[in-house]
């Protein structure tokens, strides 16, 4: 900086006249303004006018950069930089413009307000520099009073809040849209409830400066008054199942309480926010969750969107839910009919679904799939519908004739339900084609070998099989555990999958425990 790139202030009578958004007690983070210039005493002049101010409660916090290259190291440490009092002319005749196009072009910062300083408009004319270069305002340094420097820097961080409330706006409701189609995906009410406690910490997080990392939260459903806790964050964790009358804060309750008065079912004072919602079908859903700052005006809304897609999920999944809870009983009944129908020990079907699951489990599927194999399980002797009376029951060996019309059930079963949309039915129609396949390539309809069977039906297989052993049928008595397990063991590799034999050795009194549980009087299939 020359001789004449000095700052002058004109002598004034007055003290300085604040601004009405200005208040004296500065509160909350400050804001970021950079001061870049070669010359100590425009940081000392620049700090000096401005350093009691604020802005809407917030103070100044000031930044010094005496070249381009370390206002670049200051800017990319701080992207949150609000205002920029930059000089032209420092190390070049254009360093100034250069970090501008820095900024702008490199950084792809364009929320930071930048006022272009100069001492020299020769070096840098007003008209030429607005128009080529992404600059919010220029001053003279000369023209710079007390007055004048307050109103150039409110105005910019008036122009930045504004911008910034606006890309959190965006961000919003991006997070929103994302938020959505994530809870809309989960498929169950637990993995709904966590996917909302997660989506409502990512929507909160807007800002740098905001402090809901440590928020503790939780979710609750349930019918006629009996919700339990689905999920939790933070210190509501230990409550995870439990019905939420259990959760010993009184000030939950009262918040859970409040918003259920409010006409929204959102409630929020003093960081302690709830949000009540009762479904088409009745169901009444909670959410509640404490952080450390108060929400602004802009949460508020945002949080209200979000609420209203997540009944609409709510909803959605319990219709869902109704939809699915019918079809399980319809096909349970099937396979109770034709339990019925044989005169084998009862709770057959019940104990080869719960076999199924627990191979499924330990063989390493999901724990969808394996819910969905143990429902498709059932029907997997549907076809034995068209099957004789004096064939299906027959105490003694069956004819080759006999043996060759039993083992029509297959595709009888498999033709049934083939042509359906319902996922969980054609899956019913593989494991029925499927499950009387040996792992050697001696089974029937297909003759299948190996891994060419397919999964579901090789776990039905072994599940169908290790029940009718250990139960007594028509044609033979139960046989010991012993001489269970012994048949597996002879046939591994032969009729049976190797890694399901072994997963079954290796869980004997899980096995066991199932057969005792539904071989009792009087308990559910669940």
């Amino acid at each position: 900086m020359s001789d004449s790139d000095e700052i002058f202030f004109k002598d004034e009578e007055r003290t300085p006249t604040r601004n009405p958004d200005v208040g004296l007690a500065a509160s909350g983070e400050p804001w970021k303004i950079l001061i870049v210039d070669d010359e100590a005493d425009v940081h000392s002049v620049t700090t000096y006018m401005i350093k009691g101010m604020n802005y809407l409660g917030r103070g100044f916090q000031f930044f010094h950069a005496y070249s381009g290259r370390e206002a670049q190291e200051i800017l990319a440490e701080h992207q949150d930089m609000a205002v920029i009092l930059l000089d032209v002319v420092m190390e070049t005749d254009d360093s100034g413009l250069k970090l501008v196009q820095y900024i702008r072009e490199e950084l792809h910062n364009r929320t930071v307000r930048i006022v272009l300083r100069t001492g020299q408009p020769g070096k840098a004319p007003a008209a030429k520099v607005i128009l080529e270069y992404d600059i919010n305002d220029y001053k003279e340094k000369t023209e710079l009073t007390l007055d004048k420097m307050l109103v150039t820097v409110i105005s910019a961080l008036r122009s930045y809040n504004f911008i910034t409330t606006i890309e959190n706006n965006r961000k919003g409701l991006k997070k929103i849209i994302d938020a959505s189609s994530d809870i809309f995906e989960r498929q169950s009410l637990q993995k709904l409830g966590s996917g909302v406690l997660s989506q409502l910490t990512s929507i909160l997080q807007l800002r740098e400066d905001a402090i809901y990392s440590h928020a503790s939260g939780l979710t609750a459903s349930g019918i006629k008054g009996q919700s339990v806790v689905l999920a939790a964050t933070g210190q509501f964790c230990r409550y995870i199942d439990l019905p939420i009358s259990e959760v010993d804060t009184a000030l939950m309750h009262t918040t859970l309480q409040l918003a259920q008065s409010q006409p929204h079912g959102f409630y929020c004072e003093g960081g302690k926010c709830a949000w009540y919602f009762k479904s088409q079908t009745g169901s009444e859903n909670f959410l509640y969750f404490e952080i450390a700052k108060e929400l602004d005006e802009n949460d508020h809304d945002l949080l209200e969107l979000f609420f209203t897609n997540v009944s609409l999920a709510f909803d959605n999944l319990f219709l869902n839910k109704g939809i699915e809870d019918t079809q399980k009983e319809i096909i349970f009944q099937i396979a109770e009919t034709m339990e019925c129908r044989s005169a084998e020990t009862g709770s057959h079907v019940r104990r080869v679904a719960e076999y199924a699951r627990l191979l499924a489990l330990k063989y390493g599927l999901g724990d969808e799939e394996a819910e969905m194999l143990k429902l498709a399980s059932t029907p997997h002797d549907l076809g034995k519908i068209g099957i004789p009376d004096s064939i299906l029951n027959k105490p003694g060996p069956l004819t080759p004739e006999e043996y060759l019309v039993i083992k029509t059930h297959v595709h009888r079963g498999h033709d049934l339900l083939i042509n359906s949309s319902s996922p969980i039915m054609r899956a019913a129609a593989r494991i029925i084609l499927h499950h009387h396949e040996r792992w050697d390539g001696r089974g029937y309809p297909q003759g299948l070998q190996g891994e060419e069977i397919h999964i579901h039906g090789r776990i039905i297989g072994v599940a169908d099989v290790f029940d009718a052993l250990s139960n007594r049928r028509v044609y033979h008595e139960a046989w010991t555990w012993e001489a269970v397990f012994s048949h597996f063991k002879e046939q591994r590799g032969r009729h049976f999958d190797p890694k399901l034999v072994d997963i079954l050795l290796e869980n004997q009194e899980a096995f066991k425990a199932i057969w005792s549980r539904y071989n009792a009087v009087g308990l559910q299939f669940a």
